[in-house]
């Protein structure tokens, strides 16, 4: 959600509440807001606190979080689909890497904290070509 949009939803909050119902409705407008801005805090230090515990710009599998970016995706978004923080490689533009077992990266670029563009990089000798194992 736009941060515009979600102020003037809690001034609209404040100011409906003061119409309906004075100074009592102000205070129910203000503890609304409040308490919205602590869910989403909560949520915000969540997320870090489960990819700080995880090895540092290691994911499961590259492909898969390749797969599940989208272009405007926040940074906390990202951090929820890698499951770990990114190994930053690069200031301008930000650019953060993570990689997989198999040696495989998902490198990503952010713009006001938020994906730009990404790639997929195959580790060497990667062919593609899933094969199943013998019986």
């Amino acid at each position: 959600m736009n941060a515009w949009f979600g102020w003037a939803l809690a001034a609209a909050a404040v100011a409906v509440g003061y119409v309906g119902w004075g100074w009592r409705g102000v205070a129910l407008g203000a503890t609304v807001v409040v308490f919205w801005l602590l869910l989403q805090f909560s949520r915000a230090l969540r997320a870090m606190q489960q990819a700080a515990q995880r090895p540092r710009a290691s994911i499961a599998n590259a492909v898969t979080l390749h797969a599940r970016l989208e272009r405007g995706q926040r940074m906390l978004q990202l951090l929820r689909l890698a499951g770990s923080l990114g190994e930053k490689v690069a200031d301008e533009p930000e650019t953060f890497v993570w990689r997989d077992a198999g040696g495989d990266a998902v490198r990503v670029q952010l713009h006001n904290g938020r994906v730009s563009a990404w790639t997929l990089e195959r580790a060497a000798g990667a062919d593609g070509d899933a094969q199943a194992p013998a019986a």
